[in-house]
């Protein structure tokens, strides 16, 4: 008996399947129904780690879409969720609005905001985007420390709970029900906009933008779209962090926030949603997994304590850097290849 073995396309829908066989989507409700019922089964400190990889891995996607996919770098993507968090604090704390019409309203004006220092992508690219895109940071910023009367300056913004006809999100594990499925709508959603023409444009322009405008992309709109969507998820998650942590400072919207998404979407691989993923699980865990070995440590060895924050910074640096030279193409490019082993194993050569 004779078996085909090897990949049989015969169409456009069926090469663009997220789910390529029985198996895979199987096993990916299998891993939606963990989602749904590990919270019961771990404490609240591991929830609280849970809902920060879902609030940044929402950030990640779309800086990945903006980046890894449109080929357009961006430093300001931690000034953009800042731009959503205070609109939607602004929102609730003056206008009394409930928490489904702030987010998605913080998302947009997020949005608007990215497409404004997006206009100069146009003319620029690389390294002299990357300095626009700085620019905005630092404007943002400044935006958000001296307007006192509408952002309360440095002194922060307190956030009231989100809540639904007086059910309040206000532990670890109610926020989490809340985060689960907007999470999982928006991956879907970031996965479905790169099968789109929309997301082919977006990986023409940063492949070959020449070839692309010869073939008919215009090159302005899909910029300013890919400006548009990263800037959204940026503005989204931001006003999902505005709801769990309450009170929102400039602190929590720096440069160096915009730094560490850069590097999760290197770490986790430039152009996947699955990447993504990984590069939000790994950066959100290191620091956790650092702070515990600082713990257990520190009960013998006070100063390690106090050396803990510069011991953060430098492993972090090591971990982008050792990536940078091992592993160029992030993690999914190994979860790639260890999945084409055991595709073919025992006959791997």
């Amino acid at each position: 008996m004779i078996e085909k073995c090897g990949n049989f396309k015969v169409s456009y829908e069926q090469d663009m399947e997220i789910f390529r066989t029985t198996f895979s989507k199987a096993c990916f409700y299998a891993f939606l129904a963990f989602l749904a019922i590990f919270p019961f089964f771990v404490n609240d400190y591991i929830v609280y780690v849970a809902n920060l990889i879902g609030i940044t891995l929402i950030g990640t996607i779309g800086l990945n879409l903006l980046t890894g996919y449109a080929g357009q770098i961006s430093l300001g993507h931690g000034a953009f969720m800042g731009v959503g968090a205070y609109a939607a604090a602004i929102l609730a704390n003056r206008f009394g609005l409930p928490f489904f019409i702030t987010i998605p309203i913080g998302g947009f004006v997020a949005a608007l905001i990215g497409m404004i220092f997006g206009i100069p992508s146009l003319r620029l690219k690389g390294f002299y985007l990357a300095i626009a895109t700085l620019a905005a940071q630092v404007i943002i910023e400044f935006a958000i420390v001296h307007w006192k009367s509408l952002t309360n300056g440095t002194d922060g913004m307190m956030v009231p709970f989100a809540s639904i006809k007086g059910f309040a999100f206000d532990t670890d594990k109610k926020f989490y029900f809340l985060l689960l499925p907007i999470v999982v709508f928006m991956t879907a959603f970031a996965k479905n906009i790169t099968r789109t023409r929309v997301g082919r444009a977006f990986i023409a322009i940063r492949d070959r933008y020449i070839s692309a405008e010869v073939m008919g992309v215009n090159l302005f709109v899909y910029k300013l779209k890919a400006f548009f969507i990263g800037s959204l998820y940026a503005g989204i998650a931001g006003a999902l962090w505005a709801y769990y942590v309450t009170v929102i400072t400039p602190e929590h919207f720096t440069l160096s926030v915009s730094i560490q998404y850069l590097a999760m979407i290197i770490i986790g691989g430039l152009g996947s949603i699955l990447g993504s993923i990984f590069g939000t699980v790994f950066l959100v865990v290191l620091p956790e997994v650092l702070r515990n070995i600082a713990s257990i440590l520190g009960s013998s060895h006070p100063q390690i304590i106090n050396a803990f924050a510069a011991v953060r910074e430098g492993v972090f640096g090591l971990v982008i850097v050792l990536f940078l030279i091992f592993e160029p193409d992030g993690l999914v490019h190994r979860w790639e290849l260890v999945k084409a082993y055991f595709k073919l194993w025992p006959f791997s050569y």
